[in-house]
């Protein structure tokens, strides 16, 4: 619930591609607390992984200039803590997916998230949606959220989070044409160019290196 509403939110902040890349900066995040809670250094891919994300998020919301913001805080402080409840949602279901299959786990957490945004039905007026706006949203529920965290988290009970994290690079690749080509959203070159650093940071998490422990 909470992943969801934030990146809702993010992208009504600003528009469906920053919200997205922004979003998945999530898997620099679990390369950070797999690295702290398994006492090990970050990979060198890891942190030239990180070094592109970082770099892709100051010119996304900068545009390249110290003095100005190309996003809103709101948008920003959205999207990050999408990123933030996307890094909790991969790694905390392991253990549940060790022992119950993968729709039990996802149908009993959007239950419990309905659950307690519920109240908020009650406070707002029924919205009058035309036909199509019903078949948007039908859309989102059954392909956006319930076929997409399922099939997520299905991911996860066979390959690492982080990996997971980065396959799911593609979704801001997607969000990024789409809205272009479809909602014709006009990003600048130095925008493109922020976003496409931060999914190449994500997507070099591939190449496989080993890892350093820590020694004490």
């Amino acid at each position: 619930m909470t992943s969801q509403l934030t990146y809702m939110l993010a992208v009504q902040a600003s528009n469906a591609s920053t919200a997205t890349v922004i979003q998945y900066l999530s898997p620099v995040l679990i390369i950070l607390w797999l690295a702290f809670r398994n006492r090990e250094w970050p990979r060198r891919i890891d942190v030239i992984s990180i070094i592109f994300a970082l770099v892709g998020t100051f010119l996304l919301v900068t545009g390249g200039r110290l003095d100005a913001l190309t996003i809103t805080p709101n948008a920003l402080m959205w999207g990050s803590s999408a990123a933030l409840a996307a890094s909790i949602y991969t790694l905390a279901p392991r253990s549940l997916l060790a022992r119950y299959d993968t729709i039990t786990v996802c149908g009993m957490a959007m239950f419990l998230g309905g659950l307690c945004i519920s109240p908020n039905l009650f406070l707002t007026p029924v919205p009058h949606f035309t036909g199509l706006e019903w078949l948007d949203l039908i859309y989102i529920v059954v392909f956006g959220t319930m076929m997409a965290y399922t099939f997520f988290l299905g991911s996860v009970k066979y390959i690492s989070p982080a990996l997971t994290g980065m396959l799911s690079a593609f979704e801001p690749l997607v969000a990024t044409f789409l809205t272009v080509t479809l909602l014709g959203t006009k990003l600048t070159s130095i925008t493109l160019l922020g976003s496409f650093l931060i999914i190449f940071g994500i997507l070099i998490e591939s190449i496989p290196f080993k890892r350093i422990k820590i020694h004490h």
